[in-house]
């Protein structure tokens, strides 16, 4: 698998980065002075992708185990350390599942397979912070 990445300067703060899929994202940070953003921060990416990558997980083991009528999201939120260079100490991931009837136990053994099994960005993370997880129903 190709894991090589291009990062373009476009100016100011913005950059643009290609993926091995041939799609692009914008990264940019705060100005002072300014308010306008035109991309991503490049730490909130960070937990947009350990989002991703779980997100991918369950949803695929759900589909194996044939559960389809569900709306699922999830909320990513971390602390960063006081100190530079800052990064993530402690992140909770939240996993939240609506629908009719859940079939809870089915979307715990997916979430729990993501975690401890197949998530590797999840995995990334425990390299650098302590990781919590919860998961919520909301069963209408």
């Amino acid at each position: 698998m190709n894991n090589k990445i291009t990062t373009h300067w476009k100016g100011g703060m913005q950059f643009e980065s290609d993926n091995p899929s041939g799609k692009t994202v914008i990264m940019d940070t705060d100005v002072e002075g300014s308010n306008e953003r035109f991309g991503l921060g490049p730490k909130a990416m960070m937990l947009s992708s350990l989002a991703g990558c779980s997100g991918l997980d369950v949803v695929s083991i759900l589909n194996k185990m044939k559960v389809t009528d569900y709306e699922f999201k999830m909320d990513v939120e971390a602390e960063l350390t006081d100190e530079h260079p800052k990064y993530y100490h402690t992140v909770t991931v939240d996993y939240h599942f609506y629908g009719k009837d859940l079939k809870e136990a089915k979307f715990k053994k997916a979430v729990d397979l993501s975690i401890e099994k197949y998530c590797g960005v999840m995995e990334m993370f425990r390299k650098f912070a302590t990781i919590y997880t919860n998961i919520h129903f909301h069963n209408s």
